[in-house]
């Protein structure tokens, strides 16, 4: 059990380095500190907000089914960063590049990764053709993460699986009692 957990630190570190180090490009230096913020607290709640005064219809239940998944799935975030307190890897390893202003707080989960997958998910059950445009969105705000040193692949891939599930857990009952 301990050589795989190893042999899986190890293959998560070569895949951190890969995404910090061996993709690094001026472009992407440019455009991923701007992207990241798509999965901030101000961006995912503004823009909740403002498509559910603008819009109507199925489309302002997506965005308010956004703003509940958003909201809940930050629960489970807060919970497992105090449980575990993994240190965000431009403190625990060496030689990461590391953005302006790194967070301080906890890595494990990305709070980032979550808020956006919570947020894009029901508008892709309302509009399964944006599955093609958000899901990309969402997993380019991923990678900004791992890119700007703030986070191992597990914690973003963890963001995912909690983002997309309380997004999908609060579409199906929302639509269940109010649909």
């Amino acid at each position: 059990m301990n050589r795989m957990f190893l042999s899986l630190q190890n293959f998560e570190q070569r895949v951190f380095y890969w995404c910090n180090h061996r993709i690094r490009h001026t472009f992407l230096d440019q455009l991923l500190p701007i992207i990241t913020h798509l999965g901030g607290a101000v961006c995912t709640i503004a823009i909740t907000l403002l498509l559910i005064v603008m819009t109507s219809g199925e489309w302002q239940a997506a965005a308010i089914q956004s703003l509940i998944a958003l909201t809940l799935s930050h629960i489970p975030i807060a919970i497992l960063k105090k449980l575990f307190r993994r240190k965000r890897p431009y403190l625990a390893i060496t030689d990461v590049n590391v953005c302006k202003n790194p967070l301080q707080d906890y890595s494990f989960p990305s709070g980032h990764t979550t808020a956006i997958f919570a947020v894009v998910t029901p508008f892709i059950y309302v509009a399964p053709f944006l599955l093609y445009v958000l899901v990309p969105i969402a997993g380019l705000v991923a990678l900004s993460r791992i890119y700007l040193g703030l986070h191992y692949p597990s914690d973003c891939i963890v963001g995912f699986l909690i983002g997309t599930w309380t997004a999908v857990l609060t579409f199906s009952l929302y639509n269940s009692f109010l649909g």
